[in-house]
């Protein structure tokens, strides 16, 4: 295996030559159209005598602008297959690599001065390219989501090792199919492991059955999650899936300790893993965080504050207790605050709680039970469709909370928490997550941490926005809420 390849690159269900071709036609078409709308439609400044009205000289540069993109394109990893890669962060590289494109294009215009060039136009062929470019991979996206949900185009895989990883890369491919991963079963050497299936996806013994399972299961990617002081054995195995010419993937041990911003650096063909600090927040992010909550709240008021009432009034009709319950969450740096919702429960549901769990077994830090007999009829609407989480808006505008951010734990709930857990607690709680949009209520906690921690360490704002659009969908179709 190639030690420059990443391990999250594979192959696509379309040719690979088909979207470079398809790019270069697009930004090819975004400079025609740029030229109807300077010198055809004149739109926002009018040309009264211009000398160049023919597109024909242009011909030449939009054939080097769409190169130019291309090589652009090529050079910001956008033809790279990066899985669970956000569209928003595409739409970045792509408006990274047009600038570039035009800054050249646009030199190429004062040096050989050809003809007279509006430079109003060139803003137009970069906005147009632009837009034309991500809308034509989110068509893709859609398109690929599409097939691989019918199970066309899709990768068999077999995991080795249902510890940890194992088991979490179990849960993102099943809960997340759009990615073309298709797990067929699994192998362990831990006997009581290897005996026991994991939903819909079956134990198929020791690694012992690697070959003849790659044989009749028809397996195209074999992943390895054995920690190293298996080195041998991981050895024997990658001969097996060789000599099968299946493609294999081995999670580094380093992945397996929770370390995250790892890089590789190639030196002279020796593969190094550099590991980076925890992510801190800034002054500067906090400050833009905290910007685009307020902006967002304030700009939906009118959307918000009506439906508000409508549940409030439903809740008085109810009168099952008061219309807002209040409770102690705890948030950033453990600092405790007072956390409202609309009420889903009848009075006195919390001293309940202690009893509820020693019978389900329901885990303490996250307990999360199925048809709780404590739910009001409103209340079972109000959590099936998460408005009664819209009070929380208030504690956002208190800055108790933010739109988005790992959901305040209970002060009870962090008393058992591990310290490897408390990193939740780093930045500003949220009402929606990264764990929400991926997993919803059936997320296991440890799993939720990992996510939680994935969020902190990937923040940006298109990642919010990002999950903020994932949230709408989910809040919708009601996806794993009870």
């Amino acid at each position: 295996m190639n030690a420059n390849t990443s391990l999250s690159e594979r192959p696509t269900i379309e040719p690979r030559w088909l979207f470079p071709l398809i790019d270069g036609a697009l930004a090819f078409i975004a400079f025609g159209l740029a030229y109807v709308l300077r010198y055809e439609l004149q739109i926002i400044r009018p040309i009264l005598d211009p000398i160049q009205r023919e597109f024909a000289p242009y011909i030449p540069f939009a054939a080097v602008y769409a190169l130019l993109v291309w090589l652009n394109y090529q050079r910001n990893g956008l033809y790279r297959n990066i899985v669970g890669r956000a569209w928003l962060e595409e739409i970045y590289l792509i408006a990274s690599s047009v600038a570039v494109s035009i800054v050249i294009v646009l030199a190429m215009f004062f040096i050989l001065q050809p003809l007279a060039t509006s430079r109003l136009m060139l803003i137009y062929v970069a906005a147009l390219t632009v837009i034309v470019a991500s809308v034509s991979r989110l068509i893709r996206r859609w398109a690929l989501a599409y097939l691989r949900h019918r199970g066309i185009g899709v990768r068999r895989v077999l995991i080795i090792g249902m510890g940890e990883i194992g088991r979490s890369l179990l849960g993102i491919m099943l809960s997340r199919p759009e990615l073309g991963y298709r797990p067929v079963g699994f192998l362990d050497d831990d006997a009581e492991k290897s005996a026991i299936s994991m939903g819909r996806v079956q134990a198929m013994g020791s690694t012992a059955q690697l070959a003849e399972t790659i044989k009749a299961q028809m397996v195209d990617t074999v992943i390895i999650t054995f920690r190293w002081k298996h080195y041998d054995r991981i050895q024997e195995l990658t001969e097996v899936c060789r000599a099968a010419n299946t493609d294999l993937r081995i999670v580094p041990e380093i992945m397996q300790l929770n370390i995250r911003q790892v890089q590789v650096e190639n030196l002279d063909g020796i593969p190094m893993l550099g590991i980076g600090a925890h992510r801190s927040f800034s002054r500067a992010d906090q400050f833009i965080k905290r910007g685009l909550d307020l902006a967002l709240v304030i700009a939906t008021l009118p959307l918000w504050a009506p439906v508000s009432l409508l549940v409030a009034l439903a809740l008085k009709f109810e009168g099952a207790g008061p219309v807002l319950f209040w409770q102690i969450r705890v948030g950033k740096d453990g600092q405790q605050f007072r956390m409202v919702k609309f009420r889903s429960m009848v009075e006195g549901a919390e001293d309940l709680e202690e009893a509820m769990l020693r019978e389900s077994g329901e885990d303490p830090r996250h307990p999360k039970f199925i048809d709780d007999p404590r739910i009001t009829k409103v209340g079972r609407f109000l959590r099936r469709t998460s408005l009664d989480e819209l009070p929380n808006l208030i504690n956002v505008i208190r800055g108790d909370m933010s739109l988005v951010g790992p959901r305040p734990p209970t002060p009870r709930e962090v008393t058992l928490y591990e310290p490897r857990h408390t990193r939740r607690l780093q930045i500003t709680p949220g009402i929606t997550g990264w764990w929400q949009v991926r997993g919803r209520s059936n997320v296991p906690f440890d799993e939720m941490c990992e996510m939680d921690m994935y969020y902190i360490d990937n923040w940006s704002i298109s990642m919010d926005i990002e999950i903020l659009m994932l949230t709408i969908p989910r809040v919708v179709l009601r996806s794993g809420a009870y």
